[in-house]
């Protein structure tokens, strides 16, 4: 099958995120059986490759500097591209801040959305637009949808009750769980640095809190827009020597820093599965978060601890409980770890590839008419 995955975030881009983690894991393992080749943005450095067996092609206008150049470069010329190139499938990739480009009334074959976020109109607040709008049209132009938790799946079939939504989360790579070293002390953080939606503002608030009374420091781990914002707001705040920046890191590095990590944050304002909570708690780490609709179901009692959505006084608290208690934490790492292993990238796969092949042949038989 010749799948052609129209993916905005290029998993190479500096500050990317879990949904493009997601995207690679799901096709490298596609690429053994399938010719899988993805459309992605362009953004200065970048090139055309195969990685994993999966071909990565940039397509929009221009070099792409900003991001929001990058998001109207791509949506207009990916129509084109598409029809420009062979495919037995298309999966569309919803992408902040539209979320579709109602992929399905241009692409003339078997599509599938798959759908790790429904966040429009938090971005329409931010940048006082009608994204939403575009995002519900786009829900209702599809007919095969993947959502990555139950509670997205839950808001796109009210908006499209006729389609098919399957649920299919995210993986852990199995690396993840053959690390083992001793938990530290510091609270960490591993993600873009942003504040729009990883809630970094909010974590230094809380940290500052408590830092008198912690043991460790606060490491932001990543890279992202918002960096050097962040180590103003952290100097300000007293904080330049306890908290850490170290740059992004992957792969081994990062499950040793989650390993070793006293208490692990996730602070987002919204999240579209909660990837960094799953990996940290494969890595026996226990997780404080917001009281969020995705991540409730990454982070149930016993793996972490929620806490009220945006209260960074209770934040704060639950992260020095934590810290603190290190007996606790290894028992909800213990949970953490062994709810992880179900969440198999390769599991994850077969689960997807079978939703594309469900989607092929429900298309030939009820629209393509056998063509």
């Amino acid at each position: 099958m010749r799948v052609l995955h129209l993916g905005f975030e290029d998993p190479a881009l500096p500050g990317s995120g879990g949904g493009a983690v997601r995207t690679h894991e799901v096709n490298r393992r596609l690429a053994r059986d399938h010719d899988v080749t993805v459309l992605t943005t362009r953004w200065p450095g970048c090139a055309d490759r195969v990685q994993d067996g999966v071909r990565y092609e940039h397509v929009g206008l221009g070099r792409g500097r900003t991001h929001l150049g990058r998001i109207a470069g791509y949506a207009l010329v990916l129509p084109f591209a598409t029809r420009r190139r062979e495919a037995d499938l298309v999966v569309e990739d919803f992408f902040a801040p539209v979320s579709s480009t109602g992929a399905p009334r241009w692409t003339g074959r078997p599509t599938v959305g798959v759908v790790q976020w429904l966040n429009a109109r938090e971005k329409s607040r931010q940048y006082r637009l009608p994204f939403f709008l575009v995002e519900r049209a786009g829900v209702r132009a599809h007919r095969r949808l993947v959502a990555v938790s139950a509670g997205v799946a839950d808001r796109l079939r009210a908006l499209n009750p006729a389609a098919h939504v399957d649920v299919i989360g995210n993986g852990v790579d199995a690396a993840a769980f053959e690390v083992a070293v001793p938990r530290g002390r510091d609270v960490v953080f591993v993600g873009r640095l942003e504040t729009a939606q990883k809630g970094l503002d909010l974590l230094l608030t809380a940290f500052a809190g408590i830092a008198d009374r912690l043991p460790g420091d606060l490491v932001l781990a990543g890279d992202g827009p918002d960096g050097d914002a962040l180590r103003a707001r952290a100097a300000s705040l007293g904080l330049a020597d306890r908290v850490r920046f170290p740059g992004r890191v992957a792969d081994r590095a990062k499950f040793e820093l989650f390993a070793a990590a006293a208490v692990v944050a996730v602070p987002s304002r919204f999240e579209t599965f909660g990837i960094v909570a799953a990996e940290a708690a494969a890595c026996g780490s226990p997780v404080v978060a917001f009281d969020i609709d995705c991540l409730r179901e990454v982070v149930p009692d016993g793996v972490g601890v929620r806490v009220p959505a945006f209260d960074t006084a209770a934040l704060g608290r639950a992260l020095l409980d934590l810290a603190v208690d290190p007996d606790r934490a290894d028992r909800m790492g213990a949970r953490g770890r062994e709810l992880a292993r179900s969440r198999s990238w390769d599991r994850i796969a077969r689960q997807q590839e079978e939703a594309y092949l469900s989607a092929v042949r429900e298309w030939h038989r009820e629209v393509g008419g056998g063509r």
